[in-house]
């Protein structure tokens, strides 16, 4: 399950990467380099390409956000069921240093 969710992260990441780059900036984008933006805009008309590509940014980035936040919460790797520290965390904690074991003294009996 875990190799799904980051798979399909993945695929959706590189998807979000694509469709924001064939976005028309103010300097027009890379929707230009791809045959223009006319091609896009033919297809679907010059206002909804836009407004496609913008909600399909915005559906991409929230499933891209909600998967990230389940593969952190439920599916960590190398997760046991005792807690794991760290060596920051055990340097953190303040020593007691070990009293030294005196050997019992004789004491004579009064």
């Amino acid at each position: 399950m875990y190799t799904l969710l980051v798979t399909l992260s993945t695929i959706i990441a590189i998807f979000l990467i694509i469709i924001v780059l064939l976005q028309a900036s103010k300097g027009g984008g890379l929707a230009g380099t791809f045959g223009g933006a006319g091609n896009l805009g033919s297809i679907f008309g010059t206002r909804r390409t836009a407004d496609f590509l913008a909600k399909a940014t915005w559906w991409l980035a929230g499933t891209l956000a909600v998967l990230a936040l389940l593969i952190n919460l439920f599916f960590l790797p190398g997760q046991t069921t005792t807690e794991q520290r760290s060596i920051i965390q055990e340097s953190g904690r303040p020593s007691v240093p070990k009293q030294p074991t005196l050997p019992p003294q004789n004491l004579p009996n009064q």
